[in-house]
């Protein structure tokens, strides 16, 4: 979460992390019905109210 709230796109996180794509938007997806966002913007913002960024 801490990646995409710094602006990063899917590919990017994938390299830093050394996973594939495919694996970053899998997780992304998870995170959004966990944290009930539509988008990943949204996503950020309740991790960010939450304190886990």
């Amino acid at each position: 979460m801490a990646l995409l709230a710094q602006g990063l796109r899917d590919r990017d996180i994938a390299a830093r992390l050394y996973i594939s794509e495919s694996t970053v938007k899998f997780h992304i997806n998870n995170s959004l019905t966990k944290l009930q966002a539509k988008n990943r913007y949204q996503a950020v913002y309740q991790a960010a109210i939450q304190g886990w960024i």
